[in-house]
């Protein structure tokens, strides 16, 4: 009989409530969780067991999340999802560009954050996989300048092969820049197209998230060739893009 590997879910918060909550609903979801109040106690956690996704509250007791999040991207690629409060916006943008994947706001419902952690977590089994294997003949690819954007897999490389990691939201505006290369998108636009689950976003997060993905792609992420500004109207992808 096969067994399911449990993934397991660090969650870091300081309000004992949450931790509570967020330990249950994982549990009864088939998740591992661990829930601990500060950043030392993350650091034993991660240092000894590791996991596969670390939820963080964006103003612990004393301590600065968005910092503890920065850290552990140094040292992990896996996934963070910081829990922000509804006055922290400016953070949430910084967060978004620095370290985390995904935010939620405080309140926040459970099955919502369940599906994202859920996204995240199958978003990064599948990166995993796509290093292991050989790039299948028949995936659906897009080319453009000496990029390879693996639809199938869900995987940006070089034109030597190297991958790039591309967040969940940064794959999805790349691939609906690259599928209409030369048309103009609003944020509004954009934004519907990067976001897996209804969710309160704004509109600085298209920014941020073109802000990462030139830095990940332009050979000078100032003068960009790939993602340009139409000034008051939105971005668009200059081409061309092959198709294969």
């Amino acid at each position: 009989m096969n067994q399911t590997i449990k993934r397991h879910v660090l969650v870091v918060d300081d309000d004992p409530e949450i931790r509570a909550v967020l330990s249950d609903a994982l549990t009864e979801n088939g998740y591992q969780a661990t829930a601990v109040d500060d950043g030392a106690s993350m650091w034993e956690v991660l240092n000894t067991q590791g996991c596969d996704l670390l939820i963080l509250d964006l103003r612990l007791n004393q301590e600065n999340g968005l910092q503890l999040a920065r850290d552990v991207r140094r040292q992990s690629a896996i996934p963070i999802m910081m829990l922000t409060g509804q006055g922290d916006e400016m953070d949430r943008i910084l967060g978004l560009e620095l370290a985390a994947d995904d935010y939620l706001m405080k309140p926040f419902n459970v099955r919502e954050l369940l599906a994202r952690v859920h996204a995240l977590i199958r978003r990064s089994t599948e990166l995993s996989h796509t290093f292991q294997e050989p790039v299948e003949t028949d995936h659906e690819c897009l080319f453009f300048g000496n990029w390879i954007l693996d639809v199938t897999a869900r995987q940006l490389k070089d034109i030597s092969g190297k991958p790039v990691d591309l967040t969940f939201g940064e794959f999805n505006l790349l691939e609906t820049f690259a599928k209409s290369p030369d048309r103009v998108f609003s944020r509004e636009q954009l934004l519907e197209r990067t976001r897996s689950l209804d969710a309160d976003v704004f509109d600085r997060t298209i920014d941020v998230l073109i802000l990462r993905l030139r830095r990940k792609i332009e050979p000078n992420p100032k003068q960009p060739q790939y993602i340009l500004t139409e000034r008051g109207v939105g971005y668009f992808f200059s081409g061309p893009v092959k198709t294969g």
